[in-house]
């Protein structure tokens, strides 16, 4: 019994138990219902080994109401071919009570066997009470610590779903029920390790730097760790950076990290790491840093924020007709979740597919664009970076802009300078990959069709998976993710937009 209680816990014993007897066991509350239950029971016969129970249920609940108008500590009632047998459980210290304040009866230990009883059989379970108590206290504190764990879980998962909403001040009173703080400035950093292995690397990770970094179980990819680490504790120069750590202790784990950056802009440290994550899978050391790339919504300039708050008005400004209908905040975060995740927003967003698609279709309308189109996904996900972006750090515009000037359209913001400038840095790596010609259609005609691997393989006139085989090459040569979201994709299509522009000025 000792040993089954350690390996198999309550349903063991009640199995091996039920074997002893030649029938059923199980554990039954003061009213008579099954609460864990072996053996044989109606509707299972192919499982007997011996005789077929007629009715268990209504057997038990007889004993149980005989034993409870009795008072008894123990009861046997016999029918014409079986015997029931019933035990009351030894009761934890702090055991559950009723509604009325009192203590609520323990379950009891039941027992159905054919006559005549086995010698001993009494005796046995008697001596099974204390294993099963002790099993079904331990499997008690067990769901417990389940609940708290996903409880703490969800609450970590909420704060990250808010900082990468840019929604600060909300964030740091949820984080402030939990631990460590929120850092700020930060890195983030994406582990991808063995499926079911999350938990031990959560460990690793959090024993690597004392506990000061902030852990969340990815929501969209079950492989993922997500860490928002203090920015010092992952400086090169002042012993071995967290990250290195992790690499090192966990095999088989891939990191990627993002640049240092203030805690408001954990969206964009989240996609510098997770394009780090997809160059570091295709390396020995199963390590990378984000390689210094400027972000677009940082040389927009004044223009590009006008541009933004024009596209964005619409949206921002939405009231919906009933209470329950999703606001402009929420829809903001939606846009967000969807042009950062895909179709896997659902599980960042917690909603339906089809929720999901009711509110893509009510955004597209509010701004007059077709999400469908990778040009019109670009663009709001520019804009929104924009917007995410605090004024100070966005280039000022070298000419005043008028007031009329709020309504520039995207090809306008594209043409700066600056904005050109980024462009060419962007598609530089182009110039020195191996085939650049070939790299360049492929880049082209994927984006084309609208990011889509198929089409752009029917166009190229190659094979879907040769068509995969280039887009994975060139993830390594832009050290950025395309086939997997978040992806470099709208930076990409900017990038030759704004090429295309410079061309025909």
């Amino acid at each position: 019994m000792q040993r089954l209680a350690r390996n198999g816990g309550t349903a063991e014993l009640l199995r091996w138990l039920a074997g002893r007897a030649d029938g059923w066991a199980g554990i039954v509350g003061s009213g008579g219902t099954v609460l864990n239950a072996s053996g044989t029971v109606p509707g299972d016969a192919g499982r007997a080994r011996h005789t077929y129970v007629p009715d268990v249920a209504a057997l038990v609940a007889e004993g149980v109401r005989a034993l409870t108008g009795r008072g008894a500590l123990a009861y046997s009632h016999d029918t014409g071919t079986h015997t029931t047998l019933l035990f009351p459980l030894h009761e934890p210290v702090a055991a559950p009570r009723a509604r009325d304040g009192q203590e609520a009866p323990a379950p009891l230990l039941a027992v159905v066997t054919p006559r005549p009883v086995a010698a001993g059989l009494a005796t046995l379970l008697a001596d099974a009470l204390m294993p099963l108590s002790l099993c079904r206290e331990a499997e008690a504190v067990e769901r417990k610590r389940r609940r708290v764990d996903l409880a703490d879980a969800r609450g970590r998962e909420a704060v990250l779903h808010l900082l990468m909403t840019g929604q600060l001040s909300i964030a740091h009173q949820v984080a402030g029920a939990l631990r460590p703080r929120l850092p700020d400035p930060v890195r983030v950093c994406v582990v991808e390790c063995h499926r079911g292995s999350r938990d031990e690397v959560a460990r690793v990770c959090a024993e690597a730097d004392g506990g000061r970094s902030w852990i969340v179980r990815c929501p969209v990819y079950a492989r993922h760790l997500i860490l928002v680490l203090p920015a010092d504790a992952t400086e090169e120069g002042a012993g071995t950076a967290t990250d290195e750590k992790v690499a090192a202790l966990v095999a088989e784990c891939v990191v990627g990290i993002s640049e240092r950056v203030p805690l408001a802009e954990t969206a964009t440290g989240y996609r510098q790491a997770f394009h780090a994550l997809a160059v570091a899978r295709e390396l020995p050391g199963r390590h990378v840093r984000f390689g210094a790339a400027p972000e677009p919504a940082l040389v927009v300039g004044e223009p590009g924020r006008q541009w933004a708050e024009a596209l964005l008005a619409p949206l921002l400004t939405y009231v919906p007709r009933r209470t329950q209908d999703p606001g402009a905040q929420e829809l903001v975060a939606t846009a967000t979740s969807w042009l950062a995740f895909s179709s896997h927003a659902t599980g960042h967003l917690k909603v339906h597919r089809n929720t999901l698609a009711a509110r893509l279709k009510l955004i597209g309308e509010l701004l007059g664009l077709d999400l469908d189109r990778l040009a019109d996904q670009a663009a709001l996900d520019l804009a929104l970076r924009v917007r995410a972006t605090p004024a100070p750090a966005c280039t000022p515009s070298a000419v005043p802009v008028p007031p009329e000037g709020a309504a520039h359209g995207l090809d306008e913001v594209l043409r700066r300078p600056a904005v050109q400038e980024w462009a060419f840095h962007q598609l530089a790596p182009l110039e020195r990959a191996p085939g650049t010609g070939t790299a360049a259609e492929t880049l082209r005609t994927w984006l084309a069709c609208e990011g889509r691997v198929g089409p752009a393989a029917a166009e190229l006139g190659i094979s879907v998976p040769g068509a995969r085989k280039r887009l994975t090459r060139l993830e390594t040569v832009f050290q950025r993710s395309l086939l997997r979201p978040p992806s470099a994709r709208y930076d990409l299509w900017l990038a030759l937009r704004a090429r295309e522009l410079a061309a025909t000025s």
